[in-house]
């Protein structure tokens, strides 16, 4: 799928120019793709200066928190709503505990932690499945959720935002964390709709009512700032929740007894190596969505989504945003790409970038997650997981567009 999508993006600029050239008399198309060409591979290089950084940071304050026993601390508050919502799963089994790891170390940002232990998760699950070809509800209901992109610290997109200058990096925490909400709502609701999950049982209650309820007079306080205020907020409570859990991960590491700074090397060389991996990836993309904005496609495509927009009555300024949103179901790196050019075309701070920015930090790669997981066992047979998987991501989508124009509208 990424293999078609990355020549795709070649081949409809290759038409748009053509057309250029020879319908529109603009031989200098040309000039500008190649120029488009070099200056992407330039990006992705500075971009992997700050990502070289960023996760060896990042991964070895990470690795401590793992070490200290942090992510098991998680998994064991998670186990008990895990066993209402997958009742096929007998009690203890060792499923239960890798998939609240498995979320755990999502919402922490650990995703190279999170892959290995979901894929052991989904390994586990099949055992219980009858059926070795089609989805279980259980694997259903865990894939839907990884696939809403609920985590607590969006630490790669504050990345990206210092990279182009962004004065706050952390000025868009407080919009992905309610978009991200949305999502996973969305996705856990659908699957309990479809699998007729009694959402009503008390233990699950216990879990769901009094987040709810902090969520719903969270946004009510919300609700009575002012538009500065909730940009000052967002900004403060993104920088104290960061710096907070740094502290906390290397003080409770200390207190029991962690090596915190032979840990932090450890994550720290792991993050270096990961970031190493990226830069083909990230030249590829780049030069890819380059060449397709260089040609004039896909500003005449967003021009069109612009013109149905208008003619509803409805503001236009988040379409610019759209690419990210469209292509992230398909290919992170894509959607990253995407990311990237929006803050570099319109500004870091602009309105588009800032919905794009809280786009991809509350929804998943779908298909990819899909592929991947259900993959791995041999299932060949979704049953409903991509129906609810991207109703998760258009609620993360929707949901990320409203709350941008609530807080920097």
């Amino acid at each position: 799928m990424l293999n078609g999508l990355w020549l795709g993006f070649f081949l409809i600029a290759t038409v748009a120019a053509l057309a250029r050239w020879l319908l529109g008399g603009d031989p200098a198309v040309f000039a500008a793709l190649v120029e488009s060409l070099f200056a992407m591979a330039r990006l992705s290089v500075e971009v992997m200066v700050l990502l070289f950084g960023t996760l060896t940071l990042w991964l070895g304050f990470l690795r401590i928190a793992e070490k200290a026993g942090l992510v098991d601390l998680l998994a064991r508050m998670l186990g008990p709503l895990f066993r209402r919502l997958m009742p096929e799963v007998p009690p203890g089994h060792p499923a239960l505990g890798l998939i609240t790891l498995n979320f755990a170390a999502n919402g922490l940002g650990l995703d190279n932690a999170a892959t290995p232990i979901g894929l052991k998760a989904m390994r586990a699950l099949q055992e219980l499945n009858p059926s070795s070809t089609v989805a279980s509800n259980a694997q259903i209901l865990f894939l839907v959720l990884n696939a809403s992109s609920l985590t607590l610290l969006p630490v790669s997109i504050f990345m990206y935002r210092v990279q182009q200058g962004a004065e706050d990096p952390t000025l868009v925490f407080l919009p992905i964390l309610l978009a991200t909400s949305a999502s996973t709502l969305a996705g856990l609701l659908s699957v309990a709709l479809m699998q007729r999950l009694r959402l009503w049982d008390p233990v699950v209650l216990a879990y769901l009512i009094p987040g709810a309820l902090l969520l719903g007079a969270f946004m009510a306080l919300l609700a009575s700032l002012s538009a500065t205020a909730l940009a000052t907020l967002s900004s403060l409570l993104g920088n104290l929740t960061l710096f907070g859990l740094i502290v906390a991960f290397v003080g409770i590491g200390a207190l029991r007894k962690v090596p915190v700074y032979e840990s932090f090397v450890e994550g720290a060389r792991e993050g270096f190596d990961v970031a190493k991996s990226l830069l083909p990836y990230l030249v590829a993309m780049l030069c890819a969505v380059g060449v397709l904005r260089a040609s004039g496609a896909l500003e005449f495509g967003l021009d069109g989504i612009r013109w149905l927009v208008d003619v509803v009555g409805l503001d236009t300024r988040f379409v610019d945003a759209l690419p990210t949103a469209l292509v992230k179901p398909f290919s992170g790196s894509a959607a990253r790409a995407m990311l990237i050019e929006t803050m570099q075309n319109h500004g870091v701070d602009s309105f588009p970038a800032l919905v794009a920015a809280t786009v991809q930090g509350s929804t998943e790669t779908t298909f990819y997650v899909l592929a991947v997981y259900f993959g791995a066992v041999g299932i060949q047979r979704v049953r409903h997981a991509v129906g609810c998987a991207l109703l998760a991501d258009l609620a993360g989508v929707v949901a990320a567009i409203f709350v941008c124009y609530w807080f920097f509208g």
